[in-house]
């Protein structure tokens, strides 16, 4: 593990309308701004094994996905720590494998990250449609500022990139 490490990771699937939020995220990040050199921004896609290298390395992660957790589509969530519900990591496991797998195992292995934030936005809808519900798009800057204001906790400002 890096000694400052922080790994940014969407997790989603593009093909299936507000799934794909977390992928966007990270899309847009990569766009938008520059990161220090400790700042990793990981497209995780539908989550697998392959997303434990990163896990390990991470001292901080953010983690940003769809979440239903019941409230109306749009609503925003965040959670730290101890504070992450056990159903959540749950249900960012409409993917491939269980997301909570690849905690546990990162965790067994003695890797686990010092600091886990988790934010997501309720989904209107999973179907099979490329492009976020208008509902979500309307919620998704104060997604994607509540992600900047989390990094900015972390002592993290990215820097506009130049838009010439």
């Amino acid at each position: 593990m890096s000694e400052n490490k922080i790994i940014i990771l969407g997790i989603g699937n593009l093909l299936l309308s507000d799934e794909g939020v977390g992928v966007k995220i990270i899309q847009d990040l990569e766009a938008r701004y520059n990161f220090p050199e400790n700042v990793e921004l990981v497209d995780g896609g539908v989550g697998s094994f392959s997303l434990l290298p990163y896990i390990e390395s991470a001292k901080k992660l953010l983690v940003i996905d769809a979440i239903s957790g019941g409230k109306p589509p749009g609503t925003i969530y965040k959670f730290k720590g101890e504070e992450i519900p056990p159903q959540i990591i749950e249900k960012l496991s409409i993917h491939e494998l269980s997301f909570s797998d690849i905690l546990n195992l990162a965790k067994l292995r003695d890797k686990y990250p010092e600091e886990i934030v988790i934010i997501g936005i309720e989904p209107q809808s999973l179907e099979f449609k490329i492009g976020l519900t208008e509902i979500v798009e309307k919620n998704y800057n104060k997604l994607l500022n509540e992600v900047l204001a989390q990094l900015k906790e972390w002592g993290i400002e990215p820097e506009l990139k130049n838009s010439t």
